[in-house]
Order: C-alpha cells, then structure tokens, then sequence
C-alpha cells in the first residue's frame, strides 16, 4: 500500500472555508465557487509534482539552462 492509498482525499471546500477563517479573508459569494475550483485544480497540479518518484541521491541543478 503506498501513501496515497491511505491519504484523505482533498476537500477544496473545506480548505477555503479554513483558509477563509484563518486569514479573516472574504470572499464574496459569487466568487466562492471559482475559488474553490481554483484550489481544486491547484491541489491537483501538486499532486502531479508530488507523486513523480525522485531517488534519495537526486540534487537539484545548481544553475537552470533552459
């Protein structure tokens, strides 16, 4: 069983309304919708860059050449 086979999926909702909490952020009902669309799609681009395996031995590139 890997980790994400035991991981509590990610809850947009929930997250923005801690968030919202949190911050003492508002966020106008209109718009609430699409910024949890948003941190959904967020969370899934970062579950992309989370899931690609790297080795323990991988260092990041002391200088970026495109």
């Amino acid at each position: 069983m890997s980790d994400a086979d035991t991981k509590t999926p990610f809850d947009a909702e929930a997250h923005v309304t801690h968030m919202q909490a949190v911050m003492n952020l508002p966020i106008d009902d209109a718009w609430r919708p699409e910024v949890v669309a948003n941190m959904a799609a967020t969370a899934a681009a970062a579950a992309l860059v989370l899931e690609f395996p790297l080795d323990d031995e991988i260092e990041p590139a002391p200088v970026f050449v495109p």
